[in-house]
């Protein structure tokens, strides 16, 4: 061992080790490269290297010298020392000098008397626990903001960064400057790409560096070049251009360029122009802020003028295309909510054609809203004013949604002890809505109040064995009603007063169970449910909100037939049903559960979205408008029988079926099915199948977007393969049986190295506005292509969430 001393000494936190601690973005020089070894780079080992993306790590070996109590003193080692009668010293041999968290090793230091100065030179190597600088030599002031390494190679630990410059220097305070630097996140000996440049200045102070005669390189080759760059170098947000998007389909070359502005910390900006070659500029935007008590976002796109899209037929040709959706959300105190929302469009088609996600856009309508709310020890208070624009073209005036101008809701429980309870439901809302009045049904055509009300009582007794709880509900609604230019004779005062009444229960039974060397706890759980609800004829009332609702094992236990509060559906009904689980000992998890059920009816179904109780719905070949299965779902005698399984077949395999078979006319009524396998290391297979009868929903007609003048069957196969921690293989196959097309067809790569990531996707699709109509849909097709230097920046269009979305149980490694 050496000689060690420690002298304290007042001095400024300059040594190189600050230089980069904070730094996303850094760089390089062009001198020899380092081996891994000396840029303090350990390979993983054994199994450990197969299941990282990266093939080694940047570790900071342990400190060679103990640290002091007092920060500021200066512990030195050397094995040999000469000093001068005025206090100069040259140390020599594997010298160590530390302070604080940094070290500086050297095989020369020279210490000036004044102790201002420390000058180094042989082997330098100075680490401070998040960074490592080394160079041929360094001249550090120690009570000035200056420094200077020459021929340096750095590395960031925690960023994963590494590079070399000609000169390191720091000008002043958090200030620095690098001559003929490079970066790069590749490992040690692997440079995919670099980024290189002759001058590149770094504040600290304010998170920026500047880069002179920039160029990107990939595998030595300079692809892209910047005359000047400025650039991020914390995880601050701050002001500049991101990652461009870029896309190729049948429709064109899409480029978009996204600028983002720090405007303060609780406001920002997004300002993306966006070129696709078959429209013409669209300019988008978001603007984002967030105070102590409240948040929101504004969005918005333009386009001034539509170029028609390549189809040659685009009936927005020349028009001006817009959209803004403004939210604001906010507490007024620990209690009270409330939220504020406007969105509206040019037409209904707009995010159909400038949707700037992959895939199709999920959005079918954008919502106007004010709204508080109040949640008290007893009761719930909510007042709102809403509506929402339907994304559809065309619009017919039937189809547009009532607006709730305004909406009031107070709601409240109480236990009553012994197994009783009360509910109060009411509800006051106006409705509008802008259409002519004449041209749709007249159920439809009216605007107006309604008061809606729905006392409950009830009784739950719950045993070990069981349970069982009678409930009563009152349902009373009272209309003001207008129906503007509209003749009429329908009363523009009704009111309906409907009692609901159910009886629901179950018992249930359990056994220890051993299968396959394994414990379970099996459970059988018969359930009856009656209910009655009588014929109240309702042909006065108008059709706000109301939806019947499709036959579902749900549907066995609710007394409700229509969802919203202007119908309520008759009906007198028993459900019964049976329920059987096996139950892991162990975890408590369901590993499956089997049902069966069905509803035996004592009279006809007469309400429907008319409301009279004397007619039956038409026949099918009475009426071609009228959906196929109405007469007979009012009419039959019992339900389809519902049969559901879920079955955790093993740690990898699982399975889910429903099957709604009309055992009368011996016919399925509708059944999915969906086979599952999700493997530890990330692989994801889905099949599923799917099959409903025509007319199956009762509240779609012929016309309507939502029906198919068809069976629909279909199947959809998923899958998702990562092949290595590296390579992820994607594709999605989704086939319409009926029509014998397929209505997506996706293949796709993802690779995923150290410093870089590339995905690569074909995607078929068919591209249509409607679901009924076979005749008039097209397919459209592209590639797409998302290259990511990690660290820097990419290009191409994010499909990560269509991903997930569309192959379910996938979660794909971030580019």
């Amino acid at each position: 061992m050496g000689k060690r001393f420690s002298r304290i000494k007042p001095v400024a936190h300059t040594l190189m080790g600050s230089l980069l601690a904070s730094a996303s973005f850094s760089v390089v020089a062009q001198n020899q490269a380092l081996p891994a070894q000396a840029l303090d780079w350990q390979a993983w080992e054994g199994d450990e290297a197969s299941q990282q993306l990266c093939r080694g790590r940047y570790v900071m070996p342990s400190y060679r010298l103990p640290v002091e109590q007092n920060p500021e003193t200066l512990s030195v080692e050397t094995r040999d020392a000469d000093y001068a009668a005025d206090g100069e010293a040259l140390l020599r041999g594997d010298v160590v000098l530390r302070r604080g968290n940094t070290e500086l090793e050297a095989e020369r230091i020279y210490l000036p008397a004044s102790r201002e100065q420390v000058d180094a030179e042989g082997n330098l190597a100075l680490r401070d626990g998040q960074a490592l600088v080394r160079g041929d030599s360094a001249t550090l002031m120690l009570n000035e903001d200056r420094a200077s390494v020459r021929n340096s190679h750095y590395v960031l630990y925690e960023e994963r960064l590494r590079g070399q410059a000609s000169q390191l220097e720091q000008t002043g305070e958090s200030q620095y400057r690098l001559r003929d630097a490079t970066f790069t996140t590749c490992d040690p000996g692997a440079n995919t790409w670099e980024l290189v440049s002759s001058d590149i200045r770094l504040n600290q102070e304010s998170g920026f560096g500047t880069a002179t005669n920039a160029r990107l390189k990939v595998k030595d080759v300079p692809v892209f070049y910047w005359p000047w760059l400025r650039f991020p170098i914390d995880d601050k947000r701050h002001t500049g251009l991101l990652s461009p998007a870029i896309g190729f389909s049948s429709d064109g070359f899409n480029y978009a360029q996204p600028f983002y502005w720090n405007i303060a910390p609780n406001h920002d900006a997004t300002i993306t122009p966006r070129w696709m070659s078959d429209r013409g500029l669209l300019l988008n935007g978001e603007y984002r802020y967030l105070f102590s008590e409240s948040e929101g976002t504004v969005e918005g796109g333009y386009l001034s003028s539509d170029d028609g899209g390549n189809s040659g037929s685009d009936r927005f040709a020349g028009e001006t295309r817009w959209y803004v959706d403004a939210r604001h959300a906010g507490r007024v105190n620990s209690r009270s909510n409330y939220r504020l929302r406007y969105g509206a469009s040019s037409d209904g088609r707009y995010f159909d054609d400038f949707g700037d996600e992959f895939g199709s856009s999920d959005r079918v309508s954008l919502e106007r809203l004010a709204q508080i709310d109040y949640q008290g020890d007893q009761w719930y208070l909510d007042a709102r004013a809403q509506g929402f624009q339907r994304l559809e073209d065309p619009l017919s005036d039937n189809d547009k949604p009532f607006y709730r101008l305004p909406s009031l809701t107070a709601n409240s429980n109480w236990q009553l002890g012994s197994g009783f309870f009360s509910e109060w439901r009411s509800n006051a809302t106006y409705f509008w809505r802008d259409v002519d009045e004449r041209l749709v049904p007249e159920r439809e055509a009216a605007t107006g109040t309604r008061l809606h009300l729905t006392p409950a009582v009830g009784w739950r007794e719950e045993k070990p064995w069981g349970y069982i709880e009678p409930r009563a509900e009152l349902w009373y609604t009272a209309y003001e009603l207008d129906y503007g230019d509209r003749e009429t004779e329908r009363n523009t005062s009704p009111s309906r007063t409907v009692p609901v009444t159910s009886v629901d229960g179950g018992l249930m039974f359990e056994r220890e169970l051993e299968l396959g060397s394994r414990g379970y706890r099996q459970t059988l759980e018969p359930r009856f449910n009656y209910a009655y609800v009588p014929r109240k004829n309702q042909t006065q009332l108008p059709d706000f909100d109301s939806r019947e609702r499709a036959f579902s094992w749900d549907q066995l236990w609710s007394p409700h037939r229509f969802s919203g509060g202007d119908r309520v559906g008759d009906l007198n009904r028993v459900s019964v049903g049976v329920q059987t689980r096996f139950i892991e000992d162990d975890s408590g998890r369901d590993r499956l559960t089997f049902g069966i059920g069905q509803s035996i009816y004592f009279a006809d179904r007469r309400i429907d979205s008319d409301g009279d109780p004397d007619t039956l719905p038409a026949r099918p070949e009475e009426d071609a408008y009228v959906n196929p299965q109405r007469y007979y779902q009012a009419t039959r005698d019992r339900s389809p029988l519902v049969t559901r399984l879920d079955w955790q077949i093993n740690d990898r395999w699982s399975t889910g079926y429903e099957w709604l078979y009309d055992d009368h006319r011996e016919k399925t009524e509708h059944t999915r099915f969906d086979l599952r396998y999700r493997h530890p290391e990330g692989h994801v297979v889905n099949l599923g199948y799917r099959w409903e009868i025509e007319g199956f929903d009762p509240d779609t007609l012929p016309g309507d977007d939502g029906f198919r003048d068809y069976n629909r069957e279909e199947w959809d196969l998923s899958f998702a393969w990562k092949t290595s921690p590296r390579v992820d293989l994607i594709g999605r196959y989704l086939h319409d049986q009926t029509n014998d097309r397929a209505l997506e067809k996706l293949a796709g790569v993802q690779w995923n190295d150290c410093c870089y990531g590339v995905q690569l996707v074909w995607r078929e699709w068919v591209d249509d506005n409607d679901t009924a109509r076979v005749a008039d849909d097209f397919n459209d097709r592209g590639l797409f292509l998302r290259f990511v230097f990690r660290g820097l920046g990419g290009v191409g269009q994010e499909a990560d969430s269509y991903f997930e979305r569309t192959i379910p149980g996938y979660r794909p490694t971030p580019l």
